[in-house]
């Protein structure tokens, strides 16, 4: 695969929501760097398009489809992994839903979906992945949080709920996992505005609307306009810019790195 340095060489990935955003951005770079990986997700044909795109720069990934939420299906995934016996050196726990509604507006129902996929989703991820990866001897678990679980931000209650779980939940099996002498390294990514579907998706209930590629296109350039004006660099991130943060976190170069949070939000927490 072209231009990597091969940070990740000989390892085996698994990404979450890999289907597109910064999920699809992460798998790309990790497979640049040399990683085989799994991309895993319930939107399949996106899945498909990702280890498209990974293949045509001369890359190794294949699909694997994975509700987070579902208990079964992380136990399922991870045995598979193990009868291959490729192991598993990589776990990025990317997949997540943001539903924008006050707190006097949001449902019940809205509230869990968010828990589910967000927070429980990493939860049964670590708690799948963390055995295969001590057999495989070791490697780096990275959560991807947001800016939303270091601060709150009004309509999004339910998100920074969950986000701020992520970032304790990290630091918490860091520890136990130093403790553990397992091998294996647990930190968090902070995203700001980054431009990804979630940001469409938001405004209905978590889903894509049933709009045209035209449609989508203006929404996106409306909120690329309102992001850069909250971002103090003045330019809302790329899938990219988060991928090269979770990069580091998988390679040898953050060996002594674990329980972190790494915020990448173009300035916006610090002020």
């Amino acid at each position: 695969m072209s231009q990597g340095t091969g940070r990740v060489e000989g390892k085996t990935a698994l990404v979450t929501g890999a289907a597109s955003g910064i999920g699809r951005g992460c798998a790309i770079g990790l497979a640049r760097e040399g990683a085989t990986v799994i991309v895993a997700d319930v939107d399949l044909e996106g899945a498909r398009e990702t280890c498209g795109a990974i293949q045509a720069q001369g890359g190794v990934a294949r699909t694997q489809a994975l509700d987070v939420a579902d208990e079964a299906a992380w136990a399922g995934a991870i045995d598979g992994q193990r009868r291959e016996g490729a192991g598993l050196h990589i776990l990025v726990n990317n997949a997540a839903l943001c539903i924008r509604a006050s707190v006097l507006e949001m449902s019940l129902e809205a509230w869990r979906r968010q828990a589910s996929v967000n927070l429980d989703g990493v939860f049964l991820g670590v708690r799948a992945a963390l055995p295969l990866m001590a057999e495989s001897g070791g490697g780096s678990i990275v959560n991807i949080s947001s800016v939303a679980g270091l601060k709150g931000i009004a309509g999004l209650s339910g998100y920074c709920a969950t986000k701020g779980g992520v970032r304790l939940f990290t630091k918490a099996v860091a520890l136990e996992c130093a403790q553990a002498r397992n091998g294996v390294r647990v930190n968090s990514v902070h995203p700001g505005s980054i431009e990804t579907p979630i940001w469409v998706k938001m405004g209905n209930a978590g889903e894509m609307p049933k709009i045209g590629a035209n449609s989508v296109g203006h929404i996106m350039d409306e909120i690329r306009t309102v992001a850069a004006e909250a971002t103090p660099l003045g330019f809302s991130g790329a899938p990219e810019d988060v991928a090269e943060a979770v990069l580091y976190l998988c390679s040898q170069a953050a060996r002594f790195v674990t329980g972190a949070e790494l915020v990448v939000d173009g300035g916006v927490y610090a002020g």
